[in-house]
């Protein structure tokens, strides 16, 4: 789950991360009421769950609270397009007004999990307020990654070892080793999967500063965090992936033309592979779930037909805990309700496969019965020219 900026850095200054004064604003009159508060020049910054605000003209200083007024009103209800909004841009609806910053220098930090070490791993990097993956790619050598054994935790050795890397001497250093120490507790105690500072800024007066936050929670630890839980902004979502998620399904929109509905993650991306193989693209990714009942198919198929780009829809299914009958009638149930006009292509082995298929026979629609993956890729890339 994301947050939006205002939250996260909400959240970091209840560890002890250090962030500048500001305050949320949902109106330009508001917004001009807290850089009064602040006393000075402010940032206005556009509250989306995106980067690339600033280059999207997200991203305002205001030296007055009237220019603060004025920043706002232009950024509140505009549709923001970024690298990552997609052509379609976001709708702002809120903005931070934020305290501007003297800056000396402009840094990176991160820490995200870095699956194949199975640990944590802190990033830190001089080249701040650009893109880490242009720098990554292009000047690796300015980006440090120090891993983190969950069990130990993070070592003041190992804070050090990020504040030196991050260029920080003398007392700055020291409070870059607070800075790191603080931010890793943040990440762990509060499940993380994502914590990103860019820029990260040391000021002239000789502090440091995260002038931004952006945070992901793992979803299968929300419940411990219902304080966290209930931040969600279901408006910066894709409407599909918010309905998916209120009836336990694992959904994701992408921006192909075949629809897909099977069950197990792994089996999920294999589908999309061999799709992607056999000359067509997935237009979603969506795991039913091992133990999944008729009724999570029949929401399931209705998300699916809900996406206009789907032209052609491919179920794959190895009856295990699912079993085939059980998902072939809440197909069947899910087809003779909902408005279907475009091919569908079955492919089910395992737990009561020939129940399932004799469902499927008898049912009076027309489905297309595949034997093996393979088969089923071909087949459905060939329904999308019919």
């Amino acid at each position: 789950m994301n947050i939006h900026e205002y939250q996260g850095k909400e959240l970091f200054r209840k560890y002890g991360v250090a962030v500048p004064r500001g305050g949320v604003a949902s109106a330009p009159e508001e917004a001009e009421r807290v850089a009064k508060e602040l006393g000075g020049a402010v940032v206005v910054k556009a509250q989306i769950h995106a980067g690339g605000r600033g280059k999207g003209g997200g991203v305002k200083l205001a030296k007055t609270p009237a220019e603060a007024r004025q920043a706002a009103s232009q950024i509140i209800g505009m549709t923001l397009v970024t690298h990552q909004t997609g052509p379609q841009g976001r709708l702002v609806k809120k903005v931070w007004v934020e305290e501007a910053s003297q800056i000396e220098r402009e840094l990176y930090l991160g820490i995200v999990l870095d699956r194949a070490a199975g640990r944590p791993t802190l990033m830190a990097s001089t080249a701040g307020g650009m893109d880490i993956e242009e720098v990554a790619a292009k000047t690796p050598e300015k980006l440090l990654k120090v891993a983190v054994d969950p069990a130990l935790g993070i070592w003041p050795s190992t804070a050090r070892r990020v504040a030196y890397g991050l260029g920080l001497s003398g007392e700055l250093a020291g409070e870059g080793v607070k800075f790191v120490t603080n931010l890793y507790r943040f990440y762990s105690e509060m499940d993380c999967s994502l914590v990103e500072i860019n820029p990260l800024v040391q000021t002239l007066d000789g502090r440091i500063l995260a002038l931004d936050a952006k945070v992901n929670f793992d979803d299968n630890a929300l419940y411990r965090h219902p304080d966290v839980a209930a931040l969600r902004d279901l408006d910066e979502e894709e409407p599909l992936e918010v309905e998916a998620s209120r009836h336990h399904l694992n959904y994701i929109k992408l921006d192909g033309s075949v629809g897909c509905m099977v069950n197990g993650a792994g089996l999920a991306m294999a589908t999309m592979d061999i799709i992607k193989l056999a000359g067509a693209s997935p237009a979603n990714f969506l795991d039913v779930g091992g133990g999944a009942s008729r009724e999570m198919v029949e929401s399931a198929f209705r998300i699916l037909m809900s996406d206009k780009a789907v032209r052609a829809v491919l179920i794959n299914i190895f009856g295990g805990i699912l079993r085939c009958d059980v998902l072939a009638q809440g197909v069947v149930d899910a087809v003779k309700t909902v408005n279907v006009n475009v091919p569908i292509v079955i492919r089910m082995e395992g737990t009561n496969v020939e129940k399932g298929r004799e469902i499927l026979k008898t049912s009076g629609l027309d489905f297309t019965v595949a034997d093996g993956m393979g088969d089923a890729a071909a087949k459905v890339v060939a329904a999308l020219s019919r």
